[in-house]
């Protein structure tokens, strides 16, 4: 009679890619992910110390990896695909789970009107461009029947509509269409696919360009009083990524404290 694994590692040995998962709300997802029992590949673009240090502390106390670490820039399709080859080549194991976390902002938060065509073209290539790719190489190598995961993050702004992110919240827009049309297109593998949308969180990416007065006003609207964490936000995809999560598909989920 085959046993159940232990609750509190509901992914025991399933591998799960995180891009952008150096810093931010990708690290803490990683390490989330981690904790339930997951092989991680740890993904970076340009600073691999603090890559390498968030595997060391996935792999500390482990006689075998649990984590590797895999530079590659998500906007570039072979790129995306030597990510899914390193880990499956790491692990020896089809990926099961893949997080998209990277994403770039204009910390300038320019108005449309003031917003450079070469700002819109990076955002648009790092957060839609690159989720679609990410997406796509998942959409062909998850592992099918069962445990497949696709969760890809995106911002609650696709809902609030704030002046000064134009090109940031379209490129989560179209990301949040995609997932919704992705969702039905894997009719029959098993596999499902979901956005996670945070509120503000205090991350660098969110801080940039902004001063102490601005997040307390931005803290000061939420029905909280404060500024998200990335801890408010692993344990959503944490349980997306589980069995339990499994009849949760092609939705777009909040998560912001009452934001929006």
């Amino acid at each position: 009679m085959a046993t159940s694994l232990p609750q509190s590692s509901p992914l025991q040995d399933r591998v799960a890619i995180v891009t952008g998962s150096s810093r931010g709300i990708g690290k803490d997802i990683a390490l989330h992910l981690a904790s339930l029992g997951a092989k991680l590949v740890i993904n970076y673009s340009s600073n691999s110390d603090h890559a390498d240090s968030v595997t060391a502390q996935i792999n500390a106390n482990h006689a075998t990896p649990r984590a590797i670490t895999v530079r590659a820039d998500v906007s570039d399709p072979e790129a995306v695909k030597s990510l899914f080859d390193s880990a499956e080549e790491a692990f020896n194991s089809p990926v099961h789970i893949l997080v998209v976390s990277a994403g770039i902002a204009d910390g300038k938060l320019p108005s449309i009107a003031n917003t450079a065509v070469e700002s819109f073209d990076r955002i648009m290539s790092v957060n839609a461009r690159g989720s679609f790719l990410c997406a796509r190489e998942a959409a062909n190598r998850l592992k099918r029947g069962g445990g497949g995961r696709i969760i890809l993050l995106t911002s609650s702004l696709a809902a609030a509509f704030k002046p000064g992110y134009g090109a940031y919240t379209a490129s989560k827009a179209a990301v949040e269409a995609m997932t919704k049309i992705l969702a039905k297109e894997l009719k029959g593998t098993g596999i499902t696919a979901n956005c996670v949308a945070p509120g503000p969180v205090a991350t660098e990416m969110f801080l940039e360009g902004k001063t102490e007065e601005t997040v307390k006003i931005i803290a000061e609207g939420n029905p909280f009083g404060r500024i998200g964490e990335t801890k408010d936000i692993s344990p959503v995809v944490g349980f997306l990524a589980t069995d339990s999560a499994e009849w949760i598909n092609g939705q777009i989920i909040r998560v912001n404290g009452g934001y929006v």
